[in-house]
């Protein structure tokens, strides 16, 4: 686990403690933990095309786990949000994005509160009808630096963290 990283390690470590705690005597406290989530679609790998790495981070349904996301990748990145939330606060997502996002690829229906909260601290910030329409554009992206790809919607948009995984994973696929 330590060759891939604190973010697989972390992760790790917090299934070994939730196996265990399904293991326990108190049916309250081992019926919390049986309805966690496979964590299959959190920082998880899918493929590296031409050099670029796309990470599918479907189960970043919330800003906190997106600004965890952001945090914790390395190098530049090319983030893929699903903006489907008119109330959300992003700007909790500013200094991580400053740092680290080199475009922004928006699709939903709050793409217009995403284009006001990142304009001047992301340079690139690219509307997108569609999850596909996203990934062609960070396909064709230039960069001087290396940089990943990672979709991290931010919101729930009315599909499960499988079906929005499963989908980014088949797109990245197509590629």
């Amino acid at each position: 686990m330590a060759v891939q990283g604190f973010n697989k390690t972390s992760t790790g470590l917090a299934g070994i403690d939730v196996q265990r705690l399904k293991t326990m005597r108190n049916a309250g406290l081992r019926a919390c933990f049986n309805h966690l989530e496979d964590t299959r679609y959190r920082l998880e790998f899918v493929a590296r095309i031409r050099g670029r790495e796309y990470i599918n981070d479907a189960a970043a349904r919330n800003i906190n786990s997106t600004w965890y996301t952001l945090e914790t990748l390395q190098g530049g990145l090319i983030w893929i949000a699903d903006a489907n939330d008119q109330s959300a606060d992003y700007s909790r997502l500013v200094p991580p994005a400053l740092r680290k996002v080199r475009m922004l690829l928006v699709v939903g229906q709050a793409e217009d509160r995403m284009h006001y909260t990142f304009k001047g601290i992301i340079p690139s910030i690219v509307r997108c009808a569609t999850l596909g329409e996203a990934l062609q554009q960070a396909y064709r992206y230039q960069s001087e630096d290396d940089v990943r790809v990672v979709y991290s919607p931010a919101c729930y948009n009315g599909f499960s963290t499988k079906q929005q995984g499963e989908m980014f994973r088949r797109e990245v696929n197509e590629l």
